[in-house]
């Protein structure tokens, strides 16, 4: 089992949600802020089947697209040249970052039962 975490912005954050609960795989959400554009992000968290990573991993690659945005007025210019090399008018978006991480246990409670897998691997 895998624990796939995927930052992605909050303007694809619906796209990718309905993408991946369509194939079947359950997520949590966070909501953050972010990135000198203080733009608002969503942090994804699934725990995915190892069969299914690559699945899952294409899913996110598809829902989170990259594009160009303005920077806002009021973000300091040290802090603009320093994060975009001096280039303020427009700044590269969106895509993901994400961590897929092994699981070694996963349990879940339910009602007072406890169901889950576990693995000593």
């Amino acid at each position: 089992m895998k624990l796939i975490v995927a930052i992605v912005q909050a303007y694809d954050t619906d796209r990718l949600l309905r993408s991946v609960t369509s194939a079947g795989f359950r997520v949590t959400r966070i909501q953050s802020t972010g990135g000198f554009l203080r733009a608002g992000n969503s942090t994804v968290f699934m725990g995915v089947e190892d069969d299914r990573a690559q699945e899952c991993l294409g899913l996110i690659r598809e829902s989170a697209r990259s594009r160009v945005e303005t920077a806002p007025g009021e973000l300091e210019a040290a802090d603009a040249f320093e994060l975009t090399g001096g280039d303020v008018a427009s700044v590269a978006v969106g895509g993901a970052v994400v961590f897929v991480l092994p699981v070694t246990r996963f349990e879940r409670f339910v009602s007072g039962a406890q169901t889950g897998w576990s693995s000593l691997a």
